[in-house]
């Protein structure tokens, strides 16, 4: 197979460079008091489009947003802003940029009405866009994204984004109406799911220590779910990877949002680990579930661990997770085995006393009578479980708990 690179991937001859620019210039020059970017033009839902990029300097000038305020749609061109959402992309791009690591946003779309603006066309859709002094360009999608940039650009870390470039996807639209319509178009995505997102995610912090336990613990194995938030039961799946990573943060630092960006992935996924496969082999109401291969799960037995054990559920990692922490010593990076022992010896199912009032609530009069047993998955649940095994096993620490 053949290996591109930008040397033999780019045949275009120094005399063929020198003519093009030779050729370009003088526009340039013409038009030097406007804004003027190379561009493409294509086709797109019956309607002409630009693409070009940008650097971050011209956006304060060129590129307006019109947000609706409060309970009004009609008094601007897009949604009302998000609080938070654009420091938070401005956040993403500064850790990105100071770790020397690569960084990305969608690209922007912006109308503007065709009178308004030159498009010199010079064939196979290669065009240069001319943009008159005072003409904006409104964002019909991107408004964060643009907010974000102009803070970076305007600010003291304007260095980190001032040598790259933005791309912008121009509408040729003037009707407010169809520009408020694509703005409806183009919302209608459907939001990833946290389990699929946590899937794509870097392999570093919590992230990487689920990636690594889902591989590595053996009920995890082909047993998790890392498409969708909730477990699809019917493809053999029991957990997903939300669940797993929410209980990582947990077992470390007893905040299921930890993101334990100072967590060495190999070390800590490797202790984690061998606890939780030592923990799930000696419990007796997961072992079979745990040394069985999940092509070789049915179905009916998936049913019935998620309907009668609290580990098949997100509360229950979770519970599992905090006492796991009662037993950390983040020192030595080591989960005392002892003590690990002692959660397994529990009894682990709903119809379990030890549960009773907290994480269990007990219906006295169920439509079905096998199914008595309530689940309760609010923090004051969580919290009087993990308050009343302490109790009950004796454990004593300076923890809140």
């Amino acid at each position: 197979m053949t290996q591109l690179n930008e040397e033999n991937n780019n045949d275009i001859t120094p005399e063929v460079k020198a003519q093009f620019s030779s050729f370009i210039e003088p526009f340039f020059s013409k038009y030097h008091r406007e804004r003027c970017y190379p561009g493409l033009i294509l086709r797109h839902g019956k309607r002409k489009m630009l693409q070009i990029n940008i650097p971050p300097g011209d956006f304060p000038a060129l590129l307006v947003i019109k947000p609706a305020t409060e309970n009004d749609p009609d008094s601007g061109r897009q949604r009302p802003e998000v609080p938070g959402h654009a420091d938070e992309i401005k956040n993403y791009i500064i850790e990105q940029s100071q770790k020397g690591k690569p960084w990305i946003l969608g690209t922007l779309t912006a109308n503007v009405a065709l009178g308004k603006i030159n498009i010199l066309e010079f064939g196979r859709g290669i065009c240069l866009v001319v943009i008159p002094r005072g003409v904006k360009l409104e964002i019909t999608d991107g408004q964060h994204r643009k907010s974000a940039i102009q803070k970076l650009i305007e600010g003291d870390l304007s260095d980190l984004i001032s040598d790259d470039d933005f791309p912008i996807t121009l509408v040729l639209e003037g009707d407010i109406d169809q520009c408020k319509k694509d703005f409806r178009d183009m919302a209608q995505t459907k939001q990833l799911d946290k389990a699929l997102l946590l899937s794509f995610g870097v392999s570093e912090g919590r992230v990487g220590i689920t990636k690594k336990l889902v591989e590595q613990v053996h009920i995890f194995h082909k047993k998790t779910d890392k498409v969708h938030d909730n477990p699809r039961v019917t493809k053999g799946f029991i957990y997903t990877n939300n669940y797993i990573a929410r209980a990582v943060s947990c077992a470390f630092t007893n905040n299921p949002e930890a993101e334990l960006s100072d967590y060495d992935v190999v070390i800590s996924s490797n202790s984690l680990a061998n606890s939780l496969n030592e923990f799930f082999y000696e419990c007796s109401n997961t072992r079979y579930i745990s040394v069985k291969k999940a092509e070789d799960l049915t179905v009916a037995e998936i049913r019935k661990f998620k309907d009668e054990c609290l580990l098949g559920v997100s509360v229950g990692l979770e519970v599992l997770a905090r006492l796991l922490h009662l037993t950390y010593n983040k020192d030595s990076n080591y989960f005392d085995e002892i003590k690990v022992s002692q959660l397994a010896k529990i009894g682990w199912t709903r119809d379990n006393a030890i549960w009773e009032n907290t994480l269990i609530r007990i219906d006295p009069n169920p439509k079905n009578p096998n199914k008595r047993y309530k689940l309760s998955t609010g923090a004051n649940a969580v919290t009087d479980a993990v308050k009343k095994i302490k109790y009950e096993l004796g454990w004593t620490d300076n923890s809140s708990y």
